[in-house]
Parts: C-alpha cells; structure tokens; sequence
C-alpha cells in the first residue's frame, strides 16, 4: 500500500501548505476538508485543514498527523476555492484566510503550562524570590496550571517574568497542552422506559403513581407532549424544562418517577440553531406597484445572469423586495445569503424576517460565542434543506450547500471591509465570488451607491433598477444647513446645539415624536488641554490625543485601548488648569439631557453596545417609543428603520468633510445621506439639521438636494482625472516597524524597488494620518495599477520585491502587509 500524504493549511502567514503524512490508522477517515491536528515546530500544535490527499513524498522528512478531529470534513470544496481566491485576491496566505473563516471553537491550540520538577534542587547561588516562592506554593497545591490562570489566581501581571528563572534554574518546568474552546451545549430530555406501543407497560406505570395525583399529571404531560400515544404523529423529544414548565411539577415528583422505573433523565448534546422547520409557507407582505415593477426589473437582470443593482432612495421599501427575492429562492430548494453591513442592522431585520421565514431564518454574527457560532456553523455543514442566513461580512465564510442567491444590503458601506488582522477582504466583492462559484444569483442595494458600484451599473456590467419614491408615499425629508459660524456670532449656541437644531427637536417632541441626534465620535470630549501651558494627554503607544470618558473617568486610546487616570493638575505645569473641549456621543447625551429633563434619552455607541444584547435593547426601546431621542455614532445611519422620527441632527458635520483620502467626499455624502433617510419614514415629512462650519462645502449642497446623481457625475470626473478607482485599482502597503529610523529607510528602499517596476503606479512613501500605533512606526506606499491587471501576478511581484528585500538587515522586526481595494 502507497504511503499517503495530506497537504495542511495552518491558521498562520505562511505563504504554502505543509506536507504532513498519514498513518495507516487515519489515512483512510481524512479527505479534502478535514480537520487535523498537526505538530508545527518542536511543541506548538495546530488545527489544521487538509488541502489536498495524495501519495507525491516530499523531498524532506515529514512529520505525521498526530490526529484526525473528524469522521466528516468541516470545509466544503467551494469553501477551499474561496479561501484560494481571498489569498491570491486580497495579497495574504491561505492560512490567513483559515483563522478568519473557522470559528475559533473549530480550531483548537496548544497554551503555555506550568508545573514544578518532581524533587527540583535549588541550584548554588540561585535566590528564590518572594513571588517565585508564591508562584511555587501555587504550583504545588493546584499542580499544573496556564501562566494566564496563575497571574489571575494570585492577581499578578506578568507572572511569566517571574517563572523564566525557575524554568532557567530547572525548579518548574513548561509544556503545551491542547486547549478545546468549544463547548458543546447539553440539555436534559426525558425517556418513557418503555417502547412505544406498549400498553401493558403503561398501564402498570399509572397503577404505579394511582396514589399520587402530581405524579400522574406529569406522565399525562410527557405522554401529550411526546405523542407517545398518537400513531399518527412521530414521536418527539421531552425535554427537562418544558416538562416541568408545562406539569408544573416539582424536581421531587420528577424524581420520584425516575426512582419507580417509569422515567429517564439522560443529558444529550444539542445544536443551538438545529430548530425544527416550520413547514407554512412565508407570510409576504404585499409589494406596492412600484414595488412590483422593481421586482419585476430585477428578475429579468437576474435571468440574464448579471448582478442587479437596487438602487432605491431611503425608505423606498427595498426590504420588502429583498423578502420576496429570498422567498422564491426557498421554493427553489435553494439557500439565501443576506448581508448587512452591522451587527445592529440584524437585530431590526431578525424580527421583520422571522416573521416571514419563521426558523428557516440563521443569524450569525460576531456577538455569539464560539460556542454558538460553531453551532451555526455545523448546522449549515449537515443540511441542505432551505435556510435564509442573515448575517455581517463573516458570513461569507459558511459552509453553504446549496446557495442560490445573495443578497448586499448598504452595498456602498466601509464596514464590508475587514481591516485588521489579515484577510483585509471586501465582503460584498468575496460574496460576489462567492455566488458566483455556487452558480447563485447576487442582489445588490443601496440608497447612495458606491461609486465603483454605480459606474459598473451605468456601463451595463450590472443591471440597475431603481426606486425613486418612498414606501408609504411620503416626500423625503427638508435638510437645513446650519452656519455654525453666525450661529456662535449671533450668541445662538447652547453648548453644541444651535437655535434651529434645538427648536426642531422641541417641535418633533411636542408632536409626540421623535428625533436622532448624529455625532461620529464617541467618548465625552475628544481634546483635553491644559490651559495654562497647552498641554495634551497623548498615547504611550499611538501618535494620538487620548479621549476623555466623563462615565469610566479614564483617558482612553481609540486605536490600542490604552486607559489611563485624568490628572487633577498638569504634568507639566502643575497647575490646576486640566480642561476638556469638544463634543463626543457621551457629552452630547449629557448635554441634551439638561436640555430636555423630561424626556427619555438613550444612547447608541462602541461604549454602550458592547454586551451581546446591548443593541436589541436599545433599538427595541426606540422602536417601541419607550425613548425619544436617541444619539448615535454611525451605528444609527445605517438601514434602520423607525416610524416615528421627525427631526435627525447632524450634530458637527465637519468632522467628515476634507478628510485627506480620494474617498472622504464619497464617505461623507453617504453618511450624512443615510442618517438623513432615518427622518419622516412613515405618513409624515421629516426635517433633517446639519450643522456646520462650512455651509458652502458642495458635499452639502448635494446633500440638501438628495441629489446622489449630481454628486456621482461631480465625483467621478475627479476619478477619471486623476486616476483613482474604478479607473484603476488601488494596493495600499504598509510597513511597520518599531523603529522609526528602520521604517524609514526600508520605505524608502521599498518604494524605489517598486518604481523599478511599476514606474508612475507607485506613489509615496509617506506616513499615514496616525503613524504610530501600539508602539509601531507605520509608513504607507500606494500603487495604482490597470483595473484588468492580474492580481496572481502583481502578488507574484511584490512576493518577489519582499523575498529581495528580506535580505536588508533593517527588514529584521519589520512587517509588510497590503491593503487591495482600501475603502
């Protein structure tokens, strides 16, 4: 029998597969797809997954596959193609592409343990400490321990310097032990001992509890809730805690049936998500002739297998045609893939659409737990029946079986782009890919339409159907600039809010309605200065201004998460002269609060949504009208909908003109657009305030007209002048050092090996907005190439420049990444 080998994708950077062999025993339960667990280096373990099965012997000597974690593979093929098509797509390596698409309870790792030598000596010399001595006793009580379980044991930082010298000095000594991070959910179910049908058995058990008229309801309840005694209806699982719900019994009743014989209590694993399917067809609101016709568009596009654009105004109902898309791919026994851009979006539409699709509806996002998602993840694996997944930009990773159609909701939206670690892929460019690889049907929809997007739909590459009126018929909202300048001239601004911003809230409040309040910066006040000497908090680790947190009373890094104390005199003049200056989301709530004592206020940000249910609780209580103004980052702007707002403010529109990126214009008349969409939804016109310093900025002016086809032919001239996408395509490199001398030079260095090739493509070095963070010098080198070039082999080059450059000693502590496609 040939030896036989499997190539192994390992969750890490490394730019190939490795070549492990397959021992007799396995060999024959491992195929493409299947999880491994493989020895890298001489004690780390991985979760790996296997590329390829095959009998080609290496050149080197290879280590065998120490074990195979499944009967069945956990990675689809189509799966595999995408991973390939993201590393060669996206310049990153497959393994990169692995950690971000398998839930981490799928990839299991080795971690750091700790134990004394059995009978250590203490070296000559040596000088046991007295937290090693600590760290010892610790030891010998509780045995073997992780560093990160003794540090919080004895509530040490860093107890890993005090145990190097015990390691040195052969008192304790380190190994690697596999770490299992899913758990598995168990419920309890209760059994009839006896076999269904059997009716002598039953009878003996009601002689059995005659005398006990609690013990005889309880077996009525489980005989009713099972089907035991229907042969029409199969039989179904009891469990625990419905029984006892619906019996009302007592855990000793319970037990009293156990002891008799008649029950069984037995502990199962269950999948979370593994529901049964609701067998009633979808409950589909009828669409409105506007949206008929739009529907209609869009099928014929379909047909003739092109992407459809949406291209509908805020509140025109594209949901609605969203919903009808998705159930026709249902009866088609196909699945439906529904991206949106937040986490806050799927709480909304979780409950519009379950209503529809009951549980054929999955949601998956980042706020489940490992545990969950791997739930999720092995009830896709195991079903091909009919399913909608709505879910964020992880998404894409899911092992559908049958996929039918996707659908992009905000297409236009930054947050589709992953940014830090590796894949810094685009979900809504992946899960084109993705559709097409399953021969399904892509869906994309937005009120203000990425530009890129946009010109492919105008040039025909995608079919483009538009919706220019609202769902409920209603105009959309009167934006109004507001002059910030003459505000504060005239003495009309109360701490943020000018006169007209105010009085508006006022009316919508008056009326019984409600009004959003946008401000993109969270925190309360994002600039502390001393004032008698100008000094400014800075990050230890970032070249940025620490934001002041009024609630936590912390000075806090947005970029790393440094946290420090606010200083009651300044550092460097001690005077008692510390003040804050301008506006966060925290300070603006607070602010609107004095203003309007007598209302409900909530707020929607980073700080107030970070446990699981935060963002249910507060779009259920606005939604509801149990609050009435709700101030936001832009976690608000996106695709919410609530029928009673009347009045949105922008509370400093400033903040997002002029950034200095080819993008900023675009980001900003989209943003301000959406978050204008939220106002007068239902019967009622709204009223939109954006408050600024520059009323004359033409992003504004467009804005105000709701004019998206006047802003796309001023912006894309400027596209086409100076050569940015979709003219051409954009790869952004970084390089990172913590040396900023060393990241200096090797930038320099880079980008004349570049110019070497690419010539005019390559524009810098230069650094970027903030370049230092968490302690590293960043400098960033853009390339602009064709938009038809090859990315295989423009990844081949710069492969090639990087493998040349490696051999610079500089390069040693540098990191290089790429950034396709930056939004």
């Amino acid at each position: 029998m040939k030896a036989k080998y499997a190539d192994v994708i390992l969750p890490l950077p490394l730019y190939s597969t490795y070549t492990y062999s397959l021992p007799e025993e396995v060999s024959e339960g491992v195929a493409t797809g299947s999880r491994v667990l493989v020895q890298f280096g001489r004690k780390k373990y991985y979760t790996g997954i296997v590329s390829r099965v095959h009998s080609e012997a290496p050149s080197y000597e290879v280590k065998p596959v120490s074990e195979v974690m499944d009967r069945e593979p956990v990675v689809r093929p189509a799966q595999l193609k995408l991973w390939r098509w993201i590393s060669e797509y996206y310049l990153c390596s497959e393994g990169e592409v692995m950690k971000a698409a398998i839930p981490t309870g799928l990839k299991p790792e080795s971690e750091t343990f700790v134990s004394l030598v059995d009978d250590f000596d203490v070296p000559e010399g040596f000088s046991i400490s007295e937290r090693q001595a600590v760290i010892m006793t610790l030891l010998q009580d509780k045995g073997r321990m992780r560093i990160r379980d003794i540090e919080a044991e004895l509530g040490m930082a860093n107890a890993a310097r005090h145990i190097m010298p015990l390691l040195d000095a052969e008192i304790v000594a380190i190994d690697e032990k596999l770490v299992e991070r899913y758990h598995a959910r168990k419920e309890s179910f209760v059994t009839l001992n006896a076999r269904r049908g059997d009716k002598e058995t039953l009878h003996r058990y009601f002689d059995m509890t005659a005398r006990s008229d609690r013990q005889e309801k309880l077996l009525v309840t489980w005989l009713d809730m099972s089907g035991w005694l229907n042969p029409m209806r199969d039989a179904s699982d009891v469990t625990k805690a419905a029984l006892m719900k619906a019996s009302g019994a007592t855990p000793s009743i319970l037990k009293a049936l156990v002891d008799k014989g008649i029950l069984t209590v037995e502990r199962r694993v269950v999948n979370r998500f593994n529901h049964v399917v609701e067998e009633h067809p979808p409950l589909l609101a009828p669409l409105n002739e506007q949206q008929s016709r739009a529907y209609d568009a869009t099928l014929d596009v379909l047909r003739g297998c092109r992407p459809a654009l949406i291209h509908g105004i805020t509140g025109s109902g594209k949901t609605e045609i969203y919903t009808h898309l998705m159930a026709a791919s249902l009866r088609d026994a196909n699945q439906a893939l529904y991206l949106v851009p937040e986490i806050s979006l799927t709480t909304q539409l979780a409950d519009r659409l379950r209503k529809v699709f009951g549980n054929r509806l999955v949601v998956y996002h980042s706020k489940f737990s490992d545990s969950e998602r791997v739930d999720i993840w092995k009830k896709l694996l195991n079903t091909r029946e009919p399913l909608v997944v709505l879910g964020v930009r992880s998404s894409v990773f899911l092992p559908f079986s049958h996929l039918g159609l996707v659908i992009v909701d905000e297409e236009h939206e930054s947050s589709y782009k992953q940014y830090d670690p590796a894949p810094r892929y685009n979900a809504r460019d992946t899960a084109m890919v993705l559709a097409q690889m399953h021969g399904a049907k892509v869906v994309l929809g937005s009120a203000t339409p990425s530009i890129e997007t946009y010109f492919k739909a105008l040039n025909g590459k995608y079919g483009l159907v538009e919706l220019n009126e609202r769902f409920s018929g209603t105009p959309l909202p009167d934006v109004n600039i507001i002059d910030m300048r003459r505000q504060r001239k005239e003495k009309k601004v109360k701490g943020i809010l000018s006169l007209p911003l105010r009085t508006s809230i006022k009316e919508a409040l008056a009326e019984g309605r409600q009004a959003i309040v946008f401000q993109n910066r969270r925190g309360f006040a994002p600039m502390v200065v001393c004032r008698q000497c100008g000094w400014t908090p800075k990050c230890e680790n970032c070249d940025v201004s620490l934001v002041y947190h009024k609630k936590a009373d912390v000075l806090r890094c947005h970029y790393c998460g440094y946290v420090c104390a606010l200083p009651t005199l300044c550092p460097a003049c001690g005077e008692n002269a510390i003040a804050t200056f301008g506006y966060g989301t925290e300070r603006i709530a607070e602010e609107i609060q004095e203003e309007f004592p007598h209302h409900r206020i909530v707020r929607m940000d980073l700080d107030t949504t970070r446990n699981k249910d935060a963002y249910q609780e507060i779009i259920e209580q606005f939604a509801d009208n149990e609050t009435d103004i709700l101030i936001g980052t832009q976690m608000i702007s996106k695709g919410l909908d609530f029928g009673r707002v009347k009045e949105v403010g922008v509370a400093n529109a400033d903040t997002l003109l002029n950034f200095p990126d080819f993008r900023s214009n675009e980001r900003a008349f989209n943003m301000l657009e959406q978050v204008a969409g939220r106002a007068g939804r239902r019967e009622e016109k709204g009223r939109v305030d954006i408050q600024t310093s520059r009323p004359d900025d033409h992003v504004l002016r467009f804005v105000k007209a709701h004019d998206f086809k006047g802003f796309y032919n001023v912006e894309i001239e400027e596209r086409r002048k100076y050569r940015y996408p979709p003219f051409t395509k954009v790869i952004n490199i970084y390089i990172k050092h913590k040396d900023a001398r060393s990241v200096d030079r090797i930038a320099r260095e880079y980008t004349l090996e570049l110019r070497r090739i690419f010539g005019n493509r390559v524009l810098g070095p230069e650094k970027p907005f903030v370049s230092r963070v968490a302690l590293w010098y960043i400098q960033g080198i853009m390339l602009k190439i064709e938009a038809n070039a090859s990315m295989k082999k423009v990844k081949d080059i710069l492969r090639d420049v990087y493998t040349r450059m490696a051999a610079s000693p500089d390069m040693k502590g540098a990191q290089i990444y790429y950034d396709v496609d930056p939004v």
